[in-house]
């Protein structure tokens, strides 16, 4: 690592330690991305460069309409019925006149979030298969994890997840930090998955490893795009393979976490840090410059983006609830956990499946210092912003896998 480079960022965890695919397919050449949750269908999309100055949506069988001005590039569609399926017509218009016309449809619903107290290699193949979504052929597979920042960190251990890996046949995926450690710089990272076994379990690809790229971020309060790895397209289908933790800023660590500040690059991870303040590592400011409040937002930003970007049909979610001490696996040594396993829960939606490990530690008997933790950092913003911009829904079905036989 270069010593310019690594003082910059030792300034930068010392900072930290005091704050305790291609798009989807486009149709009609219009990228379009398709939420369906709980009464609500999200649109979002890539503006096609067609000269136009609004875009007309209207749904059937309701009869809504929604205009929007160009430059604004998602629409929520609310107050629907669940278990129907909606039609929806979007219309790019210039001057009152059709430039083109893109079709769609979607069934909004309750999503299920599977659960089982198990954690083992088995449950985590077994609760994967039970979301019944599987890439399609020739789809490139990014299994998304934190590798951790030491041996003594909370991260996922590779024999535990080696068994998914192999099951979806894909490249466990990562992005470098943005602080002093063992995965600030590439070749450094690398030997640290290495040393940690993590290659025995599958191909390790560092997706920022060489350059990284921009990409479009809708409904943006605080940000005007993303930066991730420049990997990034090349996956087509994710499993977002997360541990549930404490975090010092962030208050818990969970899907939303690891496909915002995951998949951001370092640059990218400065951008959210600093809610769109900071674009660059080599400002030493961007903690400083964060709000704590507009930071919890721009990661559901970032997070949404991820999704748009390849598609919402080609993301699984798994949190993994083990280990959950208040600090994050970014803390080479954690505080010890004070409260027991509770197990796996997996969803199709990434709101449902972080509210639903949150809504399980809040009934849980121990663990005071997590919940403390969540609370004293507002954390559960992050997810209410999600659900608010159209990612997920704060609502599900708890499906328990132990009792199917």
């Amino acid at each position: 690592m270069q010593n310019k480079n690594f003082k910059k960022a030792a300034i930068f965890l010392a900072l930290f330690l005091s704050m305790a695919s291609a798009q989807v397919q486009p149709t009609n050449g219009v990228s379009l991305n398709v939420i369906p949750s709980n009464h609500r269908v999200t649109l979002s999309w890539v503006d096609p460069g067609d000269k136009f100055d609004q875009v007309k949506i209207k749904s059937t069988p309701a009869t809504l309409e929604r205009t929007v001005k160009k430059g604004e590039e998602t629409v929520i569609f609310d107050g629907l019925a669940n278990n129907t399926k909606y039609g929806f017509e979007l219309s790019f218009l210039n001057k009152g006149k059709v430039v083109k016309t893109v079709k769609t449809e979607a069934t909004p619903t309750l999503p299920k979030v599977y659960y089982t107290k198990d954690i083992t290699p088995e449950s985590l193949v077994k609760i994967y298969k039970a979301l019944g979504r599987t890439p399609k052929a020739g789809q490139k597979v990014g299994v998304k994890i934190s590798t951790g920042e030491s041996e003594h960190s909370n991260h996922l251990r590779p024999e535990l997840i080696k068994n998914l890996v192999q099951e979806v046949k894909g490249d466990i995926i990562e992005c470098n930090t943005a602080y002093a450690g063992n995965r600030f710089e590439t070749a450094v990272h690398y030997q640290a998955i290495k040393e940690r076994g993590f290659n025995k379990a599958g191909k390790v690809v560092i997706m920022d490893e060489k350059s990284e790229m921009k990409i479009p971020l809708h409904s943006g309060k605080h940000m005007k795009f993303n930066i991730v790895g420049a990997h990034f397209p090349e996956y087509k289908f994710h499993v977002v393979l997360s541990h549930f933790k404490g975090h010092p800023m962030g208050g818990y660590g969970g899907a939303l976490k690891n496909m915002s500040i995951g998949y951001g690059s370092t640059n990218g991870k400065v951008y959210i840090h600093s809610h769109g303040k900071s674009e660059k590592f080599d400002d030493p400011s961007f903690f400083a410059k964060a709000d704590q409040n507009s930071f919890l937002e721009s990661m559901a930003e970032s997070a949404k983006s991820i999704v748009d970007y390849a598609g919402a049909e080609n993301y699984v979610y798994i949190n993994v609830m083990n280990r959950m001490s208040v600090d994050c696996d970014c803390n080479a040594h954690p505080k010890k956990p004070t409260m027991n396993d509770i197990g796996v829960v997996a969803s199709l939606d990434p709101v449902a499946a972080d509210k639903a490990a949150i809504d399980m530690v809040m009934s849980a008997p121990d663990g005071k210092d997590l919940r403390e933790r969540i609370a004293t950092r507002n954390g559960t913003l992050t997810t209410y912003r999600a659900a608010e911009i159209g990612l997920g829904s704060l609502e599900y079905e708890l499906v328990n896998i132990d009792d199917i036989q």
